[in-house]
């Protein structure tokens, strides 16, 4: 059925989260914590009960990915490796499923999730009830038909709501942010559940990505039920979001992994910048987010170097390994150094593991140089380093 039933794993929460479907005001004050929240306390151990006292790994076999869908089918959480960060999945038509997603990250339920699709077909979305296709404008759509050669692959986009994705998935919003991932594990796994997954970064929120299965237990051990290991993300940056309004405007809503200049060939002309609004109307919109616990700072080596005195010991995140010694000059000598290099395809997908271990040593805050080009993939690094240094 499309509502799969409980069988063993995680028994269901009889708390209030079955009316989710009905009422998103009750989800929301079920759902810790607010966007005041610091990141550093965790409000909502208080409140999270997992049944799972360890988080089991799965192979990236037939086996493993059969254990996989069966996790979700009955509604359970999952490390899902994706071509761009791991993702959280659980069944995408699941109310208490996707509750569960809100629970273990710890994460506010103004910010909406990507729907993951099996495949590139706009139909079989619209009839699947992921999209309306009845709200979707002829100048919308003939966008998303550009768009289409570019899936499976790292975009997203943000199209009106089909009647059977939760409220919760998309925050109350009328628009569900969609993409079909290009790792094979993540489409089979879609596949052998037969239906769409929603799957945030599997990390608690605001924090650093993971881009590997140790990254998910380290983050969310217990609080999911296994991470399927595909191995290191072979892209490392989130998708790239862009919003279809009914006119056919494209809006860039979050840069990421498929280039801006690829997705603006596609269309034949230039994404718009998002518009201004109270809430976030796709992932990763808020300003401090893929962020360390230890504080970091965003420098410009090409530039005088000006910033707040600081106490204790540094670590660098570089591009140019001769950065190091401009930063020495006013950080002194680093605990310990990245170096991501010049090519800014390499140094996305270094770019989160790097932070991770420069986040373990035993430096007292961290310094990120600005990256050498601001083209390709280079726009998402300067936007992941620009959110991950913000006051929090």
């Amino acid at each position: 059925g499309d509502r799969p039933e409980r069988s063993g794993g995680r028994p269901p929460r009889r708390d209030g989260a079955g009316a989710l479907g009905r009422s998103l005001p009750r989800s929301r004050r079920l759902t810790p914590p607010t966007r005041s929240t610091s990141r550093r306390s965790r409000p909502a151990d208080c409140c999270y009960t997992s049944a799972v006292p360890r988080t089991r790994t799965l192979p990236p076999t037939d086996e493993g990915v059969r254990d996989a869908a069966a996790i979700l089918a009955r509604g359970g959480l999952l490390g899902l490796p994706t071509e761009t960060v791991y993702g959280l999945a659980a069944h995408a038509f699941d109310p208490e499923a996707v509750l569960s997603v809100f629970r273990a990250k710890e994460r506010p339920a103004f910010d909406p999730l990507i729907v993951h699709l099996a495949g590139p077909s706009l139909d079989a979305a619209i009839d699947a009830g992921v999209i309306d296709g009845a709200r979707l404008s002829s100048e919308a759509r003939a966008n998303v038909e550009r768009l289409l050669p570019l899936w499976p692959g790292p975009l997203t986009l943000v199209l009106p709501r089909g009647a059977r994705v939760p409220e919760l998935a998309t925050s109350g919003l009328d628009t569900v942010a969609v993409r079909v991932p290009a790792h094979p594990l993540a489409r089979a796994v879609i596949h052998a559940l037969g239906a769409p997954v929603v799957a945030p970064s599997a990390n608690r929120f605001g924090r650093i990505s993971p881009t590997e299965a140790a990254h998910v237990i380290e983050e969310l051990d217990g609080r999911l039920d296994a991470v399927l290991d595909g191995g290191p993300c072979a892209l490392g940056v989130e998708s790239t979001i862009v919003g279809l309004e009914d006119d056919g405007t494209p809006r860039l809503l979050r840069p990421g992994a498929c280039p801006i200049e690829r997705i603006e060939a596609a269309l034949g002309r230039a994404l718009q910048p998002p518009r201004r609004t109270a809430a976030p109307h796709a992932p990763g919109m808020l300003a401090s987010h893929y962020a360390p616990r230890k504080r970091l700072l965003l420098v410009d080596p090409a530039s005088s170097i000006a910033v707040m005195p600081l106490e204790g010991r540094a670590a660098f995140l570089v591009f140019d390994p001769t950065a190091t010694s401009t930063l020495e000059a006013t950080f002194g000598a680093p605990v310990a150094v990245e170096a991501l290099g010049v090519d800014v395809d390499a140094a996305a997908r270094g770019l989160f593991g790097a932070l991770r271990r420069l986040d373990a040593s035993r430096a007292d805050f961290l310094v990120a140089t600005t990256p050498p080009a601001r083209v390709g993939l280079g726009v998402a690094i300067a936007d992941r380093l620009a959110r991950a240094s913000a006051e929090r």
